[in-house]
């Protein structure tokens, strides 16, 4: 069977024709495998959609119970017969429920990544290296300037300037899924078992999190309800969509000090154009040196790329002698990391 017979790229992402079914579509089709909860792959108005239990309680939150037709949720490890197409998910390492899709037939398997990263999150189960003939990968990241920092001194970084400037307020730039979490997470377990604040965009999926497992300790709402109380947040830390550290509504806290957590933050344009004060290299997704390992573990036959800086992952499965194609899909951010 040819790989293109079982999995192709099309306007609306890729689709398996013997199945009939897409791999996070772009728009609305009959039937979807969904690899996660970020709505750049993860979209109402499908018929149909087979993902794990997680992702579809987080497109529940985001969408409203009737997102789409029929629901199929399915454990990691668990096959589902899709018109003769075997479909399984494994764990992907990206946020709460994320996976790869695993897709098989007459002795072809292709695994289709979605987003992922390799290294340890508290918040998620972490990625599984599946031996496969094609191996369908992103390239958010994939420069060798991209080397992502280890979590914990970064969170320590951040620990350290809540005690060196304890009168104002850390305010951190975070997405609503993963992200938030994960820094949540990482936050316990240097030892901060203070309040963390939410800002109200944060509290249904930091609920959601729980309600799977994850004890993110003590949260509570980032609101002040008196001119007094724009001091008792200082040395305190709040979470909020990364859009807001530089709100109005942020200048509510006392001396807010301008935190953003995105792989983005290697870029020092970057930080200056967001006006950050304390970047932190946190990543969901795999830095260059974690995106050739992998390629190199699970070793396919064919690498294809779906989307970001595909042209320098091309050249480096040249020089090691990996056959790879780009699939120039459109539609999925870069920017929301």
């Amino acid at each position: 069977m040819r790989y293109d017979d079982l999995l192709r790229p099309t306007p609306k992402g890729v689709y398996c024709p013997p199945g009939d079914f897409y791999i996070d579509p772009v728009g609305a089709v009959s039937r979807a495998v969904i690899t996660h909860g970020h709505a750049d792959h993860a979209r109402a108005g499908h018929g149909a959609v087979i993902a794990t239990p997680e992702t579809i309680a987080i497109m529940e939150a985001r969408y409203g119970d009737d997102f789409t037709t029929t629901k199929t949720p399915r454990a990691y490890g668990e096959p589902i017969d899709v018109n003769g197409v075997n479909v399984s998910l494994a764990p992907a390492g990206h946020v709460l429920g994320s996976a790869q899709a695993v897709i098989e037939k007459n002795g072809v398997r292709i695994v289709c990544s979605g987003d992922y990263k390799r290294r340890r999150d508290p918040t998620c189960a972490p990625f599984e290296v599946v031996p496969c003939d094609v191996f369908i990968t992103e390239a958010t990241f994939a420069l060798p300037i991209f080397n992502h920092p280890d979590t914990g001194e970064e969170i320590r970084k951040l620990l350290a300037s809540v005690e060196q400037f304890p009168e104002r307020t850390h305010v951190i730039g975070a997405y609503a899924l993963g992200k938030a979490q994960r820094i949540i997470m990482h936050l316990r377990e240097e030892g901060y078992d203070a309040p963390i604040f939410l800002h109200g965009a944060m509290q249904k999926l930091c609920d959601l999190y729980m309600k799977f497992g994850v004890d993110l300790g003590p949260l509570e709402p980032a609101t002040i309800e008196n001119n007094g109380a724009k001091r008792d947040f200082g040395g305190k830390i709040v979470i909020a969509p990364p859009a807001a550290i530089q709100d109005r509504w942020a200048r509510r806290f006392a001396d807010p000090l301008p935190v953003f957590a995105s792989g983005w933050m290697r870029i020092r344009q970057r930080v200056r154009q967001r006006g950050v004060e304390l970047p932190l290299i946190v990543s969901d997704h795999a830095d260059w040196d974690e995106l050739t390992q992998t390629i190199k573990e699970i070793a396919p036959k064919e690498l294809w790329i779906t989307h970001g800086r595909d042209d320098a992952l091309m050249r480096w499965a040249e020089l090691n002698g990996v056959m790879a194609r780009p699939l120039h899909l459109v539609g999925y951010e870069d920017e929301n990391e």
